[in-house]
């Protein structure tokens, strides 16, 4: 007879637990009192050891007073800021875009402790609907201000039949020890076209986690697009399942990661259908002894012949310190598919670098000009003239200063 040993519950945990008791959320609270943060021995979380990495958790009151000026702007956007968890925008949408508040969470309930205290902490959620084709770029501007605090948000995107969007999420605050935690599902419609973009540019005191779903029907045409350069410790998960015939889906992101940050992502893609088609491409490049990880899963199930899936990491490390995983998987059920994956980390091509200064550049630019090079093939991406100009500066921002020391 095997007899389970109690969790040692550390402080953080401790907080969590009763953070969730206060809101009535028993079953989450009980879930992670019974299980902990998760370790390296959960494999999800092989990379990223919240046991270990989480040691404070500060309170959930906060106000949405003193909220600074945004990082990230885009010319001609209809934005919509959350500020501390507290959704406010100014004027009437414009055409086809329906905002309401709606009772409940979002995120369907997982295995993962992150999804649960997401749920547990939150009792309604922002619902942003997309009817027809929306001209303007919808910007979700969410911004932590003031002193450290753990906010939960939850938000449903729906692009209707037919709807064609853009929509940006972006995060930022002020550079105390807060707690972020996120959860975005979104539901495509039919022949729905969605372009979704995600930038974390959190203080580098800043917790910061994101949970998103993707329903995928059929005809769709999804692109997706993460650009993670803030918070010293984040954790994405995507999930995503393709539920209708003839749609595809663009995956991809960049993790631009300084000294003493973490960041890790985590995909889940589910190809239950036949007749779908993916592309998933992850890029990091570290500097200092920053650390960025990717795990990629790709399910293809019984059902769904013809499925094209193709998935690609690479990693480039800017210093001896830095550190790079990568873990792609592929689960194949049925026999009728084109599926393969692949991974690459390693430093800058020493050929291309000494051609460039052969050339009379010097070598801090030239390799600033071959790293611009790595990520722009994701820049590439993104058609809408004002928001890849407003991205491309982020990233040369990124590109052209020291980093944290």
């Amino acid at each position: 007879m095997t007899i389970a040993m109690p969790i040692r519950l550390g402080p953080a945990e401790e907080v969590l637990i009763a953070q969730l008791e206060s809101t009535g959320a028993k079953e989450a609270a009980d879930a992670l009192r019974a299980k902990g943060l998760p370790n390296r021995k959960v494999e999800a979380y092989h990379y990223t050891d919240l046991k270990t990495m989480l040691r404070d958790v500060p309170g959930t009151t906060a106000s949405a007073d003193a909220v600074s000026a945004p990082k990230f702007q885009i010319a001609g956007a209809y934005r919509v800021l959350i500020a501390n968890g507290v959704a406010s925008h100014d004027g009437t949408p414009p055409n086809g875009i329906i905002v309401s508040e709606e009772e409940g969470n979002a995120l369907n309930p997982r295995d993962d402790v992150i999804v649960g205290m997401n749920r547990g902490l939150t009792s309604s959620h922002l619902k942003v609907r997309f009817e027809g084709s929306v001209d303007p770029v919808v910007h979700l501007d969410y911004r932590l201000a003031g002193e450290a605090h753990h906010v939960a948000t939850s938000v449903l995107i729906e692009v209707a039949d037919g709807a064609t969007a853009t929509v940006v999420q972006s995060f930022s605050g002020s550079d105390a020890a807060h707690l972020g935690n996120h959860g975005t599902r979104i539901v495509l419609g039919k022949d729905a076209h969605l372009l979704h973009v995600i930038i974390d540019q959190s203080g580098m005191a800043t917790r910061h986690f994101h949970t998103m779903e993707y329903a995928i029907d059929e005809k769709v045409q999804l692109k997706t697009l993460g650009i993670n350069l803030g918070a010293g410790l984040s954790r994405t998960s995507i999930f995503g399942s393709f539920n209708g015939g003839g749609a595809h889906a663009d995956f991809s992101g960049m993790n631009l990661i300084d000294a003493r940050m973490h960041c890790d992502v985590k995909l889940d893609l589910t190809h239950a259908v036949p007749d779908t088609t993916s592309t998933e491409l992850y890029k990091a490049v570290v500097r200092g002894d920053g650390t960025s990880a990717f795990q990629g899963r790709i399910v293809v199930a019984q059902d769904a012949q013809k499925t094209d899936a193709k998935m690609m990491s690479q990693g480039l490390m800017l210093s001896d310190e830095a550190q790079i995983f990568t873990k792609p998987e592929l689960e194949i059920y049925a026999d009728d598919v084109q599926c393969g994956h692949g991974a690459t980390t390693g430093d800058l091509d020493e050929n291309s670098l000494f051609y460039l200064m052969s050339r009379g550049i010097p070598k801090d630019e030239a390799a600033g000009i071959l790293t611009c090079a790595f990520v722009q093939e994701l820049l590439d991406r993104v058609e809408d003239a004002e928001l890849n100009e407003a991205l491309t500066g982020l990233v040369d921002e990124w590109l052209t200063s020291e980093g944290r020391a």
